[in-house]
């Protein structure tokens, strides 16, 4: 958390500073909007605390995350969200501003959405006598937002790159696309969570161009990437997939039904390139794992555990 006390308004500090001691071990988001209350999200419950936020408070907090050079954001302005240390995120919005149809940047930031970066180290090891039987299978996790579907492919990264010497299970090296910089958490380029010896990241970079990328310049035995649901990034875990390279990634939706049904995806659903399906709730709190399926949709696991 230091790196978000270091950025934040000594008003904004002030109050969340006066939050029960356990608000730090569950706190997920602080929402600050520039002329109205702030705002924090507690185990997905929203709290309004009594303080307004000022003009000031906008301003200090987008010079703390620029270093008083907004050229020097204007990339991730560009894509709404700035990455600090820890891998905490930063999500903007504001007036946007296009050129040719794209956005350009965004102006008058007034709306800061503070994502707490927690790593859970250990939460993917339930998953390996499912996922893993002499060689990792391909896998997709499945959940709606707020399910921990990032946390959990994170970890898996770190224990297929470390290897699990208790099972005799080998280290592997592994490639991270982060298009979004949520998955490793880089800040100019060195990620912020543990990932293991044996992991390259390719931090902001789209993921049909960065998974072809991955495979010419780094040869990963696997790749990991977050949140697929274009077109091409189909494509290219098919091209993946053809060249040896074994997939984990996440796509939101409920369960395996509903990925099905989207039309991006459904090639490769089609084609069997996953292998397994790991579908997750938040019933019991994010990362709640509610079954585990095979290609053919054979249920290989059901009883509902609390991975995080």
């Amino acid at each position: 958390m230091q790196a978000i006390w270091d950025i934040l308004p000594k008003t904004i500090a002030a109050i969340l500073r006066q939050q029960p001691p356990s608000w730090h071990e569950h706190v997920e988001e602080i929402r600050i909007r520039v002329l109205r209350p702030l705002e924090i999200i507690v185990k997905g419950t929203a709290q309004f605390l009594p303080y307004e936020v000022t003009r000031e408070d906008g301003m200090h907090l987008l010079n703390k995350l620029s270093q008083y050079s907004i050229y020097a954001i204007e990339e991730e302005l560009k894509r709404g969200f700035i990455t600090i240390q820890g891998g905490h995120r930063v999500g903007l919005a504001g007036k946007v501003v296009t050129e040719g149809g794209s956005v350009k940047a965004i102006h008058h930031v007034t709306s800061f959405n503070i994502r707490i970066a927690k790593q859970k180290i250990g939460i993917a090891e339930p998953l390996v006598p499912y996922v893993y039987d002499g060689r990792w299978h391909n896998t997709m996790i499945i959940g709606s937002p707020q399910t921990g579907k990032t946390t959990l492919l994170r970890d898996a990264a770190r224990m297929i790159s470390t290897g699990i010497l208790a099972r005799h299970i080998p280290s592997q090296k592994v490639g991270i696309v982060d298009e979004r910089s949520e998955i490793a958490g880089c800040v100019k380029g060195i990620p912020q969570f543990q990932l293991g010896n044996r992991v390259d990241v390719l931090d902001a970079c789209p993921k049909a161009e960065g998974m072809m990328m991955m495979i010419r310049s780094m040869s990963p035995d696997v790749l990991i990437v977050d949140e697929i649901g274009r077109s091409e990034d189909g494509e290219a875990i098919l091209e993946a997939v053809n060249a040896g390279v074994c997939i984990w990634t996440t796509v939101h939706g409920r369960n395996r039904k509903d990925v099905l049904q989207r039309p991006t995806l459904r090639p490769i659903m089609e084609q069997g390139v996953f292998e397994r399906f790991v579908e997750l709730t938040n019933e019991r709190g994010p990362g709640t794992v509610r079954c585990i399926t095979d290609a053919s949709g054979a249920v290989l696991y059901e009883r509902t555990v609390k991975s995080g």
